[in-house]
Parts: structure tokens; C-alpha cells; sequence
């Protein structure tokens, strides 16, 4: 089982967001608005089930997966492009590690807790957009 992830985080670094997103195909409006976003996550986790739930000013997304067990995940509420892929989320390392299989090469996300942070890896292509999340207390 991983390790508990649960709580809700607020983004205290974004790197390289911009090209993740064009890697992935979002248009030039949607990327100027999310490049301002704070976005906040709040996890429920019990035992290997997940719901990701991603707050913004702009939009929300929600994500439920149970750990080792392929769905479909579709896109069109997060970034505003109609996308089907499939996900599949494994438990390796203390690190839950996302494997997306659709249209782009290489995408998926890792996330992992260090000290009090949470860290999220997002990659698409040639591209990789680091985030870094602060406990909400």
C-alpha cells in the first residue's frame, strides 16, 4: 500500500508548465489562463483508492483511480481538449507513478511526498513540468 497522500496542498512552484502544455496540444487562450492559476489539490485516499481533486479560479478536475487497475481518463474538463486516454497508476517506490497511453508519446505524472511537500512530475513528449505542493494546515 503507498504511503498516505491525503490532504489538501496549495502549489508553491510550477516549472516549466508552459511547454508541458504545448507538448500536449492546448491551445494558446487556455495556456495564458492556466499559467496564472494557483491551483490547490485536496487527496482522499483509502487504502489504493484515489480521488485527485485539482481547484482553480478557471476550472476543477476530479480523478478517481484505484491503484493497479487500468481506466479511461477523459480530459476535456482540465485543459479544454477532447482527449481519451488510457491510465493506469502504480505504487512503486513510496511514489504513485501514472502511465497515460493515447495520442502523445511519454505522458503521464509521479507524484511523492518529501518532508512536508508534495511533489507532481508531469510528462508529455520531450517535456517535464515540475510542481511542488505545501500541506494546507
Amino acid at each position: 500500500m503507498p504511503v498516505d497522500y491525503s490532504g489538501t496542498w496549495d502549489i508553491v512552484s510550477n516549472v516549466n508548465f508552459e511547454g508541458y502544455m504545448v507538448a500536449l496540444g492546448v491551445d494558446f487562450a487556455t495556456r495564458k489562463i492556466a499559467s496564472m492559476l494557483k491551483p490547490q489539490k485536496v487527496i482522499e485516499q483509502d487504502g489504493d483508492c484515489f480521488t485527485i481533486k485539482t481547484f482553480t479560479s478557471f476550472r476543477n478536475y476530479e480523478l478517481s483511480f484505484r491503484i493497479g487497475e487500468e481506466f479511461k481518463e477523459v480530459t476535456k474538463g482540465m485543459d479544454n481538449r477532447t482527449c481519451q486516454v488510457k491510465t493506469l497508476v502504480i505504487s512503486e517506490n513510496d511514489k504513485l507513478v501514472c502511465v497515460q497511453k493515447g495520442a502523445k508519446k511519454n505522458r503521464g505524472w509521479t507524484h511523492w511526498l518529501e518532508e512536508d511537500q508534495l511533489h507532481l512530475e508531469l510528462t508529455c513528449e520531450d517535456q517535464v513540468c515540475k510542481q511542488i505542493f505545501k500541506r494546507t494546515l
